[in-house]
């Protein structure tokens, strides 16, 4: 059974019969069909928590995704994959990757933050200061960048900054 009769939520249903006619509608070649496809059955994999079966899905897509934006998206839920998985640093090179195809993917920064403050956190745990230190400015960079590319989103971020004197200049 292909994955998209085994959706049972509405959202993923009307999802995957929009999905299905712009891939039968829209200009576009087989190869581009067939890695939007991959990428759709691993997003919906990912959501189901199946993960090992949404990486086969996402690397099916790279190995067939030529365009270097849509390649963005696969990667960094690559990446997303990994740190749920708590695969920090596998999730940081998959970010990172998505980030070069992508300069724009605020997500990505997001998330790279996100990562640089948890192990900040960690760091602190261990006594070592000034390692959290780095750790925190890190991660207030790439926040600041995320928030710059998508002002109105981050609002934790945004407060962190404030409160921590890592202000939005």
């Amino acid at each position: 059974m292909s994955r998209s009769q085994k959706n049972d939520n509405f959202i993923d249903k009307t999802f995957t019969v929009i999905a299905d006619l712009l891939l039968t509608f829209l200009p576009t070649t087989k190869r581009e069909k067939q890695a939007f496809s991959f990428y759709r059955n691993g997003m919906s994999a990912q959501s189901e928590g199946e993960y090992a079966e949404a990486l086969k899905n996402y690397y099916e897509a790279m190995r067939l995704e030529i365009d270097a934006y849509d390649r963005s998206y696969i990667l960094y839920n690559i990446g997303l994959i990994h740190a749920s998985n708590g695969n920090h640093g596998r999730a940081l090179e998959y970010y990172y990757q998505s980030l070069e195809r992508n300069p724009f993917l605020s997500q990505a920064l997001n998330n790279i933050a996100i990562i640089y403050h948890y192990r900040g956190e960690q760091a602190i745990v261990q006594e070592q200061i000034e390692i959290s230190k780095l750790l925190f400015d890190k991660a207030s960079d790439y926040w600041k960048e995320a928030i710059r590319l998508s002002p109105t989103s981050y609002i934790e971020a945004q407060n962190w900054l404030k409160i921590t004197h890592r202000s939005l200049k």
